[in-house]
């Protein structure tokens, strides 16, 4: 089943597309900055393995004017913080376990994100992105446990897990993908044993 989902801000919509497989385990939000980052891969691989997805767009188009809004971590937190309340009021998505899959500039929203609401998100993957941005504070506090991949040439993502990792207490692992990897199958393997 396939069903669109959309909620509007103060500076447009968000749209989002909800697909869920029969008889899922588990629920994973694919956070995008903009229809253009969207990776079908993802969720193909998801389904394989009995996983819904919601791939979900966090910025609306007047916002992708202004490149600070991909930086803007308390917002990209908010939106994502949005959808998840709403799948947990969702009556085909209220029971599923919730994981996480955020690229680039979306990693520390998400791992905010994930030590929020950490009864409700299970699994955390992030790919690429500068992890110690989170704070802190929402990286003690993180419990759902976090894959990290990194590309082999993306040493400022690499370091900046190392940085964080010194304050995590949940279970967390840094992979590197070889040139010309897909994060998919890696990404889809962990939700697969940490979400369901």
């Amino acid at each position: 089943m396939n069903r669109d989902i959309a909620f509007t801000t103060p500076h447009g919509r968000l749209d989002g597309l909800l697909s869920i497989p029969e008889n899922p385990g588990g629920l994973v939000v694919v956070a995008l900055l903009h229809p253009a980052t969207h990776a079908p891969a993802l969720p193909a691989a998801l389904a394989e393995r009995h996983l819904a997805s919601l791939s979900l767009e966090l910025l609306t188009a007047q916002e992708l004017q202004f490149p600070d809004s991909a930086h803007n971590v308390p917002l990209l937190a908010d939106r994502l913080l949005h959808a998840i309340d709403l799948l947990a009021r969702d009556a085909d998505t209220a029971e599923l376990p919730v994981g996480i899959y955020a690229e680039a500039s979306v990693t520390p929203a998400a791992i905010r994100v994930a030590a929020r609401r950490d009864k409700q998100v299970h699994a955390l993957v992030c790919h690429g992105g500068i992890a110690d941005l989170a704070g802190l504070q929402y990286l003690e506090l993180l419990g759902a446990p976090l894959l990290m991949l990194v590309a082999q040439d993306d040493a400022a993502a690499a370091g900046a897990f190392r940085r964080a990792a010194g304050h995590l207490a949940c279970l967390h692992a840094l992979e590197r993908l070889q040139g010309g990897e897909l994060p998919a199958p890696r990404a889809a393997a962990w939700f697969d044993r940490h979400l369901v």
